[in-house]
């Protein structure tokens, strides 16, 4: 299972490689701790909305397409891990519910 810090993390270095920019810039200008932006980066640690937001100006880019493109890649990752269910009798759920009600009751 992927978490949002990882894919979080990966993107922001995936937009700061591409930038050609360094840790040690975007750190000075967002004021982000060198190692703490590192392990930001790296998915080790969940960064607060508003270092978030620090982040991305330093980056020159919104939350908004940072977060979109995390949630791109969720999606993409999401897709390529789904299993098909095996296929259930029918009324085979309704019939557990009802179990599960009556025997409540």
């Amino acid at each position: 299972m992927m978490l949002l810090r990882e894919v979080l993390g990966t993107t922001l270095r995936s937009v700061r490689q591409r930038q050609q920019r360094t840790l040690r810039e975007i750190s000075a200008i967002s004021t982000v701790s060198l190692g703490y932006l590192s392990e930001i980066e790296r998915g080790q640690k969940e960064a607060s909305s508003e270092l978030l937001s620090a982040i991305c100006t330093a980056l020159d880019i919104t939350l908004a397409d940072v977060l979109r493109e995390a949630g791109n890649q969720l999606d993409h990752r999401a897709l390529a891990t789904v299993t098909p269910m095996p296929f259930a009798r029918p009324g085979a759920f309704h019939s557990t519910c009802v179990d599960a009600h009556s025997h409540a009751a």
